[in-house]
């Protein structure tokens, strides 16, 4: 009879221990596991604020324990490691950056939500440097490119006559149309003006200039939805009336505007940005003295710096060029 109780005991107590151990488990998991991301920037280093540039293409790559992680910078110098499987919490991560035309850099980092800001100092060359090279020296530097602008213009008027014809005093006899009142026979006239493919009808003004105008009225006036064509109607309960009706015809015109922006360097970089709707972009310049006209085209293609492009929804189109060796900016 002792013997029921007892193996209920043990199983309550085995499920005792199960809650505990899970329940422990789950408080010990989001602590043991780190899942953000480590984020930072790759910079030129430089005691010179203005040339500790971005660094673009710049591969980093970690390791902390069995968790790897690898990203390259972007054109502003940004990246994002994300590491698989998740950092263990207090184990350090070894990070290294490569560059071909920077030094590698080696860093161990605790992990944390700090941003990483990652300073490479330029290589040096193997091969000594000419120190009577001379250099081409760019100045004078402006970015031309062409943008969509559209333009209303009033290109001409329409003028027209029409009549209303009827008889006055005439009863209507509830046969609409009838006068206002319902006492007089009405009639009903009217006109439509077109503007013609492509414009638009504006000021539209009808007036009423021989005939008894006052036994008349003008209906609201009937507008396509371009506003190409409009069509006027009126009611006369009196004798004949004539209406004169005149409207403004405008066009609306899409132009190429020409339009230029003026970059601005720090050291051996240029930077400049354009709307997004810019086209045609090209960098002009004077190399010693030579004025010359570099298309930019889609490829970024230039014989005398390698150029990166970040597209920014509300800032525009972001460039960055930076200089290959024997030129400078004046």
């Amino acid at each position: 009879m002792m013997r029921a109780p007892q193996k209920r005991e043990v199983w309550t107590a085995i499920g005792v221990l199960a809650t505990l151990a899970i329940a422990a488990l789950v408080m010990f998991l989001p602590r043991r596991f780190q899942t953000t991301p480590i984020t930072g920037a790759v910079i030129a280093n430089s005691a010179d604020l203005r040339k500790q540039t971005p660094i673009a293409g710049a591969e980093i790559t970690a390791v902390s324990g069995f968790a790897t992680g690898e990203a390259k910078s972007d054109s502003q110098g940004f990246f994002r490691l994300t590491f698989y499987p998740s950092l263990v919490a207090g184990q350090s991560v070894s990070l290294k950056v490569m560059h071909p035309n920077f030094l590698p850099v080696e860093i161990e980092k605790p992990p944390n939500n700090e941003v990483l800001v990652i300073r490479m100092t330029p290589a040096a060359s193997d091969v000594p440097q000419d120190l009577n090279r001379r250099e081409t020296v760019i100045s004078d530097i402006r970015v031309r490119y062409t943008v969509k602008v559209s333009a209303t213009l009033n290109v001409g008027s329409i003028s027209k006559t029409f009549e209303v014809a009827n008889t006055g005093n005439v009863p209507c006899n509830h046969r609409p149309p009838c006068s206002s009142d319902g006492k007089w026979k009405a009639s009903m006239g009217g006109v439509s003006l077109d503007a013609g493919d492509g414009n638009e009808l504006r000021e539209v003004r009808v007036s009423c200039i021989a005939g008894p105008c006052p036994f008349s009225k003008l209906e609201p006036n009937q507008v396509s939805p371009n506003g190409q064509i409009v069509k006027l109607t009126a009611e006369n309960w009196s004798d004949t009336v004539i209406f004169l009706a005149q409207a403004d015809v405008f066009q609306t015109r899409v132009n190429d505007t020409v339009r230029q922006s003026y970059p601005v360097t720090f050291g051996q970089t240029m930077n400049f940005s354009l709307p997004l709707a810019a086209q045609g972009a090209s960098i002009e310049a004077e190399f010693d003295g030579s004025p010359i006209v570099f298309p930019l085209g889609p490829q970024l293609t230039l014989s005398w710096a390698v150029c990166s492009l970040k597209v920014d929804a509300q800032q525009g189109a972001l460039y960055r060029c930076q200089l290959k060796p024997g030129y400078r900016f004046r």
